[in-house]
């Protein structure tokens, strides 16, 4: 582990927290963890933050979907289908990440964050339950595991922010699921598109265990907090939090990019 001070450990932890809290409730707790590591581990190289960050993120994950398969009616056989092809675009997505820069990777968060920002401000009934649809045709579950699985989990292998956003607006869009049930699907392939990808970096020899290990813990605690909150103070207030967190990470990763 880095030499990191005190105050900078802790922060990071209560980011950890806090990305497992929005991870649960709307997911995308990607888009706050991986640029506060960015923004308090500047000295690390941007490979072994990937790394890390899926060490951490696995743990949240897996908390939320367990909680979610509590609650919600998911096709365990259609999740996983979608989930393999998913873990092997997130190891193939790793090992192309493993060469790419901090510089690089700034500027292609703040694109994401600003897009699923503008997705949440243009779609008020984002995160709101919605009746299910048509059948499930061949077609679309082929579509679903191979670009749905293997394109977003190359995404979460390469960058990671934002992918359990991605999934439930895929999922929902191409399978006619309600969000709920896209939210509880997309845990599934998310446990499966980090443990592909944190299975190269760990090869790779790239993750800071010591460090994912002791955020981990604050990660599937915020998970098991914010799915308990979520359920008492509904969507509205999440998405209120969410942008207010998306747009402060941009203004400081543009002022970063900027001085540099």
């Amino acid at each position: 582990m880095p030499d990191i001070s005190l105050t900078t450990l802790l922060l990071l932890c209560l980011a950890a927290a806090a990305a497992g809290w929005i991870d649960a409730v709307v997911g995308g707790g990607g888009l706050l963890l991986l640029p506060a590591m960015l923004l308090g581990l500047p000295q690390v190289a941007a490979a072994n933050i990937l790394g890390t960050n899926k060490a951490v993120a696995i743990v949240g994950t897996s908390g939320a979907a367990v909680t979610y398969l509590r609650k919600a009616p998911v096709d365990v056989k259609t999740a996983v289908r979608i989930g393999l092809m998913a873990l092997a675009g997130s190891m193939t997505g790793a090992f192309f990440a493993a060469g790419i820069s901090s510089e690089v990777l700034r500027p292609v968060i703040m694109v994401v964050l600003l897009a699923v920002a503008a997705f949440v401000m243009l779609r008020p009934a984002f995160g709101k339950a919605q009746a299910g649809g048509a059948p499930v045709t061949r077609g679309r579950m082929v579509t679903a595991i191979v670009l749905v699985g293997g394109g977003i989990g190359f995404y979460d292998g390469l960058f990671g922010p934002g992918t359990g956003t991605f999934l439930v607006l895929a999922l929902t869009a191409v399978l006619h699921l309600d969000l709920v049930t896209a939210s509880a699907t997309a845990k599934i392939v998310n446990v499966c598109t980090n443990a592909g990808a944190l299975a190269m970096f760990a090869y790779q020899g790239t993750v800071m265990w010591r460090l994912a290990a002791l955020m981990a813990v604050f990660n599937l605690a915020g998970g098991m907090f914010g799915a308990r909150m979520a359920l008492r103070k509904g969507s509205e207030f999440v998405r209120a939090v969410l942008l207010v967190v998306v747009f402060s990470l941009v203004a400081k990763l543009a002022f970063d990019q900027w001085t540099a």
